[in-house]
């Protein structure tokens, strides 16, 4: 238990958490060997699989823990979940817990789905006759009512990815831990689980997610951990610890043009630069202040450092929230921007009618990689600023250009 009372609004407490694995260089497999040689000792390496790991995630929040294969994300799961046990430190956890860390975990593959489902669901804290009264739901949510007396051997690993999660979520848990066996499941199933998550948080439920996909970290997640090697190298936003997963991913800190970019403060390899960001009317007149429902355009002037075909060149747009409110990319558009030498300097522009509500937004250019792999070359976040202005609007993000029709609705003499 860690040192001092627990917040109400902490619904985990990580502390100081370390876990080694000692791995044999050899093994003795026959009681022969044991006899012949009692006296050899196999030679073990240490595998510090979680190394001093600290934080806190929140009552309700949507928290993701993201790394490279290796990096003890999963170890991470595993110890919170109490089926590994840690060497150090100390972790609380706060109500019932439902955990999907691996695939066939909990499951006995020579009983029927029947019989899983309610035996997960009483180890998951519900009683036998609550397990027989949600039975149903779990199999419907799940799609697999054709297959239920079926034994889970014969079962696909998407079919067993459906019924576990299916289970998690009917059991009212307070904090889910979810691993990346989400991937497994088919796209239709992953956005159920995605819908349901969604209203899990709604709820007031503390989700936690192990994932490589970036895209839902941004899309799901309040906040993030990026571990590397057992250690934490970044803990905060979500979109801020997405950019660095990506980073560490594809740059390499000893590459001159790495370190250039780490020096400026921007993200990416440092193959490119941002000279200049900003925003102009439709007559050329670079701005601080649009009106609503005018024609601009957004622009970067960029230099690039190293030879490039088709470099991706694109704009994210967000709010005083902190919401993206428009991203584009050339990729994305289907354009081809052609080959380029280094030291060549480059002007890209988008344009649109503004139809964005009063208020600041902030530009941030970027330039990739082609090919959808979203590799950066280098990202210059919230470069620069403007202010829309005009009528205040209904509450939206855009303020889409309407008309509203009305009428009386004529009965129908068929019907009449």
């Amino acid at each position: 238990m860690p040192a001092g009372p627990i917040p109400d609004d902490i619904a985990v407490r990580a502390e100081g958490v370390s876990k080694v694995f000692r791995l044999p260089h050899e093994q003795v497999h026959t009681l022969k060997e044991r006899a012949l040689h009692p006296m050899r000792r196999s030679r073990v390496d240490r595998l510090q699989a979680l190394d001093d790991v600290s934080f806190e995630v929140g009552r309700g929040e949507f928290f993701g823990i993201v790394g490279r294969n290796g990096s003890g994300k999963s170890t991470l799961m595993k110890c919170l979940a109490s089926i590994y046990r840690a060497d150090a430190g100390e972790m609380w956890l706060r109500g019932r817990m439902s955990p999907f860390i691996e695939l066939g975990v909990g499951f006995n593959p020579d009983l029927t789905a029947r019989d899983n489902v309610l035996i997960n669901a009483v180890m998951l804290g519900v009683s036998p006759a609550q397990a027989r009264e949600r039975y149903d739901a779990i199999i419907a949510f799940a799609e697999l009512e054709e297959f239920q007396d079926l034994k889970l051997k014969n079962y696909s690993s998407g079919m067993q990815v459906r019924l576990a999660f299916s289970v998690m979520v009917h059991v009212d848990a307070d904090l889910l831990l979810i691993d990346e066996v989400l991937a497994v499941g088919d796209a239709a199933f992953q956005q159920k689980c995605h819908d349901v998550l969604n209203r899990a948080r709604d709820e007031g439920r503390t989700i936690l997610l192990v994932t490589h996909d970036m895209g839902q970290v941004q899309r799901f997640c309040d906040r993030a951990l990026l571990l590397e090697r057992g250690k934490v190298v970044a803990l905060g936003d979500a979109r801020t610890v997405a950019r660095r997963y990506t980073q560490l991913n594809f740059a390499t800190r000893d590459d001159a043009h790495t370190v250039r970019a780490l020096a400026a403060g921007t993200e990416g390899d440092g193959t490119a630069e941002i000279i200049d960001s900003w925003v102009q009317t439709a007559d050329g007149r670079r701005v601080d202040t649009l009106e609503q429902g005018e024609s601009c355009a957004l622009l970067m002037r960029v230099r690039l450092l190293e030879p490039a075909q088709d470099p991706v060149f694109g704009f994210v747009l967000s709010d005083e929230q902190h919401r993206r409110v428009l991203v584009v990319t050339t990729e994305a558009d289907g354009r081809s921007t052609g080959r380029w030498e280094a030291g060549d300097i480059l002007n890209v522009a988008v344009s649109f009618d503004n139809w964005f509500v009063p208020g600041r937004y902030f530009l941030s250019p970027q330039v990739g990689y082609p090919g959808g792999v979203g590799r950066l070359k280098t990202l210059h976040e919230d470069f620069t600023t403007f202010v829309t202005t005009g009528a205040a609007g209904a509450g939206g993000v855009v303020d889409v250009p309407h008309q509203f029709f009305w009428g009386a609705v004529q009965p129908d003499p068929a019907t009449a």
